[in-house]
């Protein structure tokens, strides 16, 4: 589904690997990630992603694939995100969904994936592993998956405890991973990509920039609060609780992090930060009714293109920033005199 306009393809072992145009992933967002959202970014050259657990059971989950690949025949992935919970959803049978369904891309997160992705790679699926460190990495890497996402502590979402941000973690993680770098947090335009490039990684994820898109199910409230937002907009919540998240300033997570200052347990907080809470804020586009997550990026986002536009765009000033920069070296000749 591309066009005469389009800019050239990229080449990396991550598209190599994924099948697709340009090496820019769609996060798994929780109530984002819908066919709409994952469709619009596959038909735009990158891969994008459903979120199985933003579906109410498997066999919804099932209807969802089978409406995204109504809505394109270019690559995408699920996400499956496993958690430690008392009560945690049947996760194995999410999998089962998305392998019965033909999908071949499949997003881990959270804890170990290596149960999920022995099954997996036995049914010939790619296997994407999204962690915050580069332990976790490695780790990641001897489960037998086919590339890691490393997470920044500018991202969005639970960037783990270490608070170690991408400038760091990106090239520390390329310099002992083998298997593809995905670089993920603060990136959002063609500047990070290029920056992600020259610091090892070999394709990057969005899921904040990707919110504020004409595609993204969101109310429109919602995306003009990204855009309005400065990159001192979000909050750490559940710092106190050892399970740091980073979200969008609002009049709930302010109260949440006064509360956690405070001293408290989960329990006090708890009808602040629920999930059923934040969907009704993000469906009814009250961005002061629920937590929303959301990375520092939100500091440079002033705009809500379209998926296909966006990605037009970074490619193109990803290719001017590593130009101009090269420009800076000189001639050979001239390097060869100095030395």
């Amino acid at each position: 589904m591309t066009t005469q306009a389009d800019l050239p393809p990229m080449r990396t072992r991550v598209t190599d690997l994924l099948g697709i145009r340009y090496p820019i992933i769609q996060g798994g967002m929780q109530w984002v990630g819908y066919a709409e959202m994952a469709s619009a970014v596959s038909n735009a050259g990158g891969l994008g992603i459903l979120t199985a657990l933003s579906q109410s059971s498997p066999d919804e989950l099932r209807k969802e694939i089978t409406r995204c690949r109504e809505m394109t025949d270019q690559p995408f992935g699920v996400n499956l995100t496993i958690l430690p919970t008392i009560n945690p959803p049947p996760y194995s049978e999410y999998l089962d969904a998305i392998i019965d369904s033909g999908v071949k891309i499949l997003e881990t997160a959270g804890s170990d994936p290596k149960e999920f992705t022995t099954k997996a790679k036995a049914a010939g699926l790619t296997v994407i592993h999204k962690c915050v460190a580069v332990r976790h990495a490695l780790s990641a890497e001897r489960a037998g998956v086919d590339a890691v996402s490393i997470d920044g502590f500018e991202c969005a979402g639970h960037p783990g405890e270490d608070d170690i941000g991408g400038l760091i973690l990106i090239p520390s993680a390329a310099r002992r991973v083998s298997i593809p770098i995905i670089a993920s947090g603060g990136i959002g335009d063609g500047r990070g990509l290029a920056a992600a490039l020259a610091l090892g990684a070999e394709g990057v994820n969005m899921g904040t920039r990707f919110c504020a898109t004409q595609e993204a199910p969101l109310h429109p409230n919602v995306k003009q609060a990204l855009v309005d937002a400065t990159e001192r907009d979000t909050r750490l919540i559940f710092r106190t609780l050892h399970n740091t998240a980073r979200v969008l300033k609002n009049a709930v997570s302010v109260e949440v992090v006064e509360t956690e200052k405070a001293g408290c347990e989960f329990e006090d907080i708890r009808h602040l930060v629920s999930g059923a809470r934040g969907k009704q804020a993000l469906d009814a586009g009250e961005t002061d009714g629920g937590i929303i997550s959301a990375g520092q990026i939100v500091g440079l986002i002033d705009d809500i293109p379209t998926c296909k536009e966006l990605l037009q765009r970074m490619v193109r000033d990803a290719q001017a920033a590593i130009t101009g920069a090269s420009a800076m070296f000189g001639e050979t000749d001239d390097v060869a005199q100095v030395a």
